[in-house]
């Protein structure tokens, strides 16, 4: 993925390397303080650890089929790449684009987040800081950062990582040291519970909850083994999350109780876990999950910059960004243009949400990062519809990797963008109908990359030849032949 003149990337990841980075996107502990309250009060209450469950072993089988892409890609490139290999070039670059909205979207809403929630730790202990200084901190850390090589991050991400889980697991071992076996309720996975009123609800905030996760397939180019490193670190961040979130949730509704949890989580909310960490940890315990739900939002908001500007920087080497955005440092072998620009929007961005006087969480977090999740949600459903198409225009393929393991991970996330984009305005917690509609900027994007692939085919039909081939290498041979009509183009 080097461009001329820069030298080409050392692989630098290992699998931990790059289980870290796509962990610390979903933010394990801002997603048990912020989002299981809400399924736990507008879903089917005791029946949310089946539903991450159920969204755990989906994208399992999503996982399945976005390996044998990551194989034939050689790991990079994300939903990008797997697109082009799959469905063809104009659903890539349409692809390309809405990944490219989504995931900036994303950061930008994360980074609202971080300093709305620093700015409330940081007066519940005495100190007065607003959001905007606190945001901006964290946008100058990410920037630096972002900066520099990817495994600096990523030992950052680890650090930040085995607090957050350690805490969380303090409290779960907490919980069952207080209640025994009864802080396992068999009722939440019982089929009246799990299937009861409200189960559309928690899948929705089941399956936002692992967003990033697919992220790996951006790393590929930095992996000292991609074709292993990054199947190897999908497969592994959905039953790490999938299983974090099930038990934890688990062990939360035994602590409060089956048939109070539904009550309990409508009255408080996001201080949920906070009230039972002071209960079962003390006040220090209780501090200790503030302090790491700011460390948490650092590290998603980290994780995702780096991530969007790993598509900036494919998009523009293809020609469809500017092609500045595609150079490598020399030395640190990162994306920094690329990672510059994404600072620079996020800080942009922030800063006008602060300027009309807006609300950092209820205005900026929920309208960019619910929008954000859709698009990213709705790319994990076409990137497992692409391995489909690459089974029918090849003729052959194993029966479960390349075609039941992704029919089943499609089902399951077409029904999450259906549940996500029925549910929006709950996802948000905004009445307003301009977020409302918020939802259309995606088919908008994706139209002006299908468009713009079409007249790149007629005007520049070499460049678009190239579109979607240039970061990737030759398919292992375990993997499946390329159709015949895409090999002159993967020889280049």
């Amino acid at each position: 993925m080097s461009t001329s003149g820069s030298p080409p990337r050392a692989g630098r990841l290992g699998t931990g390397h790059i289980l870290f980075l796509i962990v610390a996107a979903a933010a394990p502990l801002s997603a048990m303080v912020g989002t299981v309250p809400l399924a736990f009060a507008f879903g089917d209450g005791a029946g949310v650890p089946a539903a991450f469950l159920f969204a755990g072993v989906t994208l399992l089988c999503f996982s399945v089929g976005y390996a044998v892409s990551a194989r034939r890609t050689g790991g990079s490139g994300g939903f990008y790449a797997s697109v082009a290999d799959g469905l063809g070039r104009p659903p890539a670059v349409a692809a390309g684009y809405v990944a490219l909205l989504s995931y900036n979207c994303a950061t930008i809403g994360l980074a609202g987040a971080l300093g709305y929630f620093t700015q409330l730790v940081l007066a519940a202990h005495g100190l007065t800081v607003s959001w905007e200084w606190c945001a901006a901190v964290g946008l100058v850390l990410t920037a630096v950062l972002g900066y520099r090589e990817i495994a600096l991050s990523a030992r950052v991400l680890a650090l930040l990582m085995l607090g957050e889980i350690g805490v969380l697991a303090a409290l779960d071992v907490a919980i069952l040291v207080r209640h025994g076996l009864h802080a396992l309720p068999a009722a939440s996975f019982s089929p009246h519970v799990a299937t009861g009123h409200g189960v559309g609800v928690s899948l929705m905030f089941a399956f936002v909850s692992f967003i990033g996760f697919e992220s790996a397939a951006l790393y590929g180019a930095e992996a000292r083994d991609p074709r292993r490193s990054v199947p190897r670190a999908t497969y592994a961040a959905v039953v790490l999350i999938a299983g974090f979130y099930a038990l934890t949730s688990w062990l939360a509704v035994g602590a409060v109780g089956s048939g109070r949890v539904r009550e309990v989580a409508a009255k408080q909310m996001g201080d949920l876990f906070f009230v039972l960490g002071d209960d079962l940890l003390g006040k220090a315990g209780s501090t200790g999950l503030q302090i790491l739900l700011c460390t948490s939002l650092f590290a998603a908001t980290l994780a995702l910059h780096s991530a969007a500007n790993r598509y900036a920087q494919v998009l523009a080497a293809d020609g469809l960004l500017p092609g500045g955005l595609a150079a490598e440092h020399p030395r640190h072998g990162s994306p920094h243009r690329a990672s510059l620009a994404q600072s620079a929007l996020t800080a942009v961005v922030v800063a006008a949400f602060a300027a009309a006087g807006l609300d950092p969480y209820a205005d900026l977090t929920t309208s960019m990062l619910g929008l954000g999740t859709l698009g990213i949600v709705a790319l994990q459903a076409l990137a497992a519809l692409s391995v489909l198409g690459l089974r029918l225009r090849a003729g052959r393929g194993h029966w479960w990797r390349e075609t039941v393991a992704p029919l089943l991970g499609f089902a399951g996330l077409a029904a999450s963008v259906w549940l996500v984009v029925g549910n929006f305005d709950m996802l948000t917690g905004s009445p307003s109908k301009v977020i409302a509609a918020l939802p259309w900027l995606l088919p908008l994007v994706a139209l002006g990359g299908l468009a713009y692939a079409a007249r790149l085919r007629s005007a520049h039909p070499l460049r678009y030849r190239l579109l979607g081939t240039r970061h990737t290498v030759a398919p292992a041979p375990e993997s499946s032949p390329a159709p015949s009509g895409d090999r002159h183009a993967r020889s280049h």
